[in-house]
């Protein structure tokens, strides 16, 4: 496969899983993904903006979260977000510090 075909593919299924979790599974909470798979919604939009700004483009956290989730933050969490239990708070420190923090 030639690279432009590949870097195609990747961008569609890029743009595929955006879509499922942003039209298809709002449901599924941003604390829950972090917390069994390591990332979310967040992450995504920050692997964006680290993107962009590597290629010279510059570009915020909240920019990057908007161009991501097509809403503000704001309007994302008054539309989508529950409140996270003490547990799924507790866990989602350890897993934040794990994905994240730890791989700055």
């Amino acid at each position: 496969m030639d690279k432009q075909t590949e870097i195609e593919l990747q961008a569609a299924a890029f743009r595929r899983l955006q879509q499922h979790l942003m039209e298809d599974r709002t449901d599924v909470q941003n604390i829950d993904m972090m917390n069994l798979a390591g990332f979310c919604r967040n992450c995504l939009s920050r692997w964006y903006q680290e993107a962009a700004n590597e290629k010279g483009i510059e570009m915020g956290k909240d920019e990057a979260r908007q161009i991501f989730y097509a809403m503000t933050m704001d309007e994302w969490k008054a539309n989508y977000q529950t409140d996270a239990s003490p547990e799924k708070q507790a866990a989602f420190k350890v897993a934040f510090e794990e994905n994240v923090t730890n791989k700055g």
